[in-house]
């Protein structure tokens, strides 16, 4: 008795080798190419750009960074991904920076991925999801650090607040210009925080 080939197994077994291509030394299939293949395969094949339930907007933040939310559905199976928006580093863009055409860029590079899970090029992104080190916390080119809520470093400006608790919000910014991007510090999310926190900081202390 025949058995009919699942989507994974039909899927994984197509040859991408002629449809890649290389950016900045590494292999990938472009979301047109993905998307070509699977409809040549599956024309019922469909894309689901997700989007905020209160905002309407084609992307989820957290009020520092932001990542998109595709679904991919292949005879009733559903695969979703979920992508960070980042820059050409593949380092998040801080939610004040990002553009329609970042987040764009995003959902067809997260169209592709969700395309991978069914099976198409899978093993393309292997190797994807191994951790980077984290010993030392990474700095921009003028060797400042870049500051956000979820660095490491954050918490260790919150104490050095509380033991500081004379100290203005101007001097706390001056301060810490010293360690930290100063592009980083007039955020909205970041500067919002610190004078939070300086305020609550000489209340608890008068």
């Amino acid at each position: 008795m025949a058995t009919t080939k699942s989507v994974f197994a039909t899927l994984s077994s197509i040859a991408v080798k002629d449809k890649v291509e290389k950016k900045g030394g590494l292999d990938y299939l472009s979301w047109a190419n993905a998307w070509s293949l699977l409809k040549t395969k599956y024309p019922t094949a469909q894309r689901v750009i997700y989007e905020h339930d209160h905002t309407g907007l084609n992307y989820f933040t957290d009020g520092n960074t932001a990542y998109v939310k595709i679904g991919i559905i292949v005879n009733d199976i559903e695969h979703i991904d979920m992508l960070p928006i980042m820059d050409f580093r593949n380092r998040a863009i801080h939610i004040d920076k990002i553009t329609s055409f970042d987040v764009i860029k995003t959902i067809q590079r997260s169209t592709a991925k969700a395309i991978a899970m069914h099976g198409l090029g899978l093993s393309l992104w292997t190797g994807e999801d191994v951790p980077t080190p984290t010993t030392a916390p990474a700095k921009e080119e003028s060797g400042l650090i870049k500051l956000t809520k979820t660095h490491p470093n954050f918490k260790k400006v919150k104490l050095w607040i509380e033991k500081n608790p004379k100290h203005s919000f101007e001097e706390v910014m001056t301060q810490l210009s010293k360690g930290y991007t100063k592009e980083s510090l007039n955020s909205k999310s970041i500067s919002a925080e610190i004078d939070r926190l300086v305020s609550a900081n000489q209340k608890n202390n008068k």
